[in-house]
């Protein structure tokens, strides 16, 4: 299950605090989003972030269908609309997905090119997985969310899962067992992740125009 919060007993994340772990496949009988989760609380121990699952399943978007480019933020369809807000409540992203045929997932790239200005300056990490690592997936998607302007960090996972790793019907058979070895590269992207937003933190407070009277707004500016 994913990570929620019980409302009446803790204060409720700041956007810049709260990361998604986005869920990046959406095959039947996938075995990602049991990986995520398996990611999602990695990260959370000890982490002063709230890390999320963000499952595309769940957002559903079509293929792309915006008629304009997404620069422009001129969206034309409510799941455009829904799925700008959704991003933009988010300070960071690790995306988790399976390598296909040396790429990762159709689903993953259709999500990134609906919008264009929500992801810019937002940290991000990669977590491939697939028989060799998903090594040549990893560095596609890191391509793409430079194009976007995202904050890559340092570290990224390529997690190695073999056919010896799963039962019969493709499922894991011990998660913890075949990603045991990956804890102290999920704890590096955790300390990665809470510096590159640290310096959001200091940049938003620092006074700006309106609270600050010895500076003028100059109009049109």
């Amino acid at each position: 299950m994913g990570h929620t919060q019980n409302p009446s007993t803790r204060t409720a994340p700041q956007a810049a605090d709260r990361i998604a772990v986005v869920i990046g496949s959406t095959r039947p009988n996938r075995i990602c989003p049991g990986i995520a989760e398996w990611i999602r609380t990695a990260l959370q121990q000890d982490s002063p972030l709230t890390y999320e699952l963000l499952d595309l399943a769940d957002v559903n978007l079509p293929l792309l269908d915006e008629p304009l480019k997404a620069a422009l933020q001129q969206y034309q369809h409510e799941h455009t609309r829904q799925w700008s807000r959704t991003v933009s409540s988010y300070g960071g992203f690790v995306f988790v997905f399976p390598q296909y045929n040396w790429g990762y997932p159709a689903v993953l790239k259709n999500a990134l090119d609906f919008l264009y200005r929500e992801w810019h300056e937002k940290p991000a990490a990669a977590a491939g997985y697939g028989t060799r690592g998903g090594n040549k997936g990893v560095a596609q998607l890191l391509s793409v969310l430079r194009g976007l302007h995202m904050r890559v960090l340092d570290d990224h996972l390529e997690l190695v899962i073999t056919d010896a790793d799963v039962d019969e019907n493709w499922q894991l058979k011990d998660i913890e067992a075949t990603l045991h070895t990956y804890r102290d590269q999920i704890e590096a992207i955790d300390r990665q992740m809470v510096e590159a937003l640290k310096g959001d933190h200091s940049s938003q407070n620092l006074s700006s125009p309106l609270e600050h009277p010895g500076h003028l707004t100059l109009p049109g500016r």
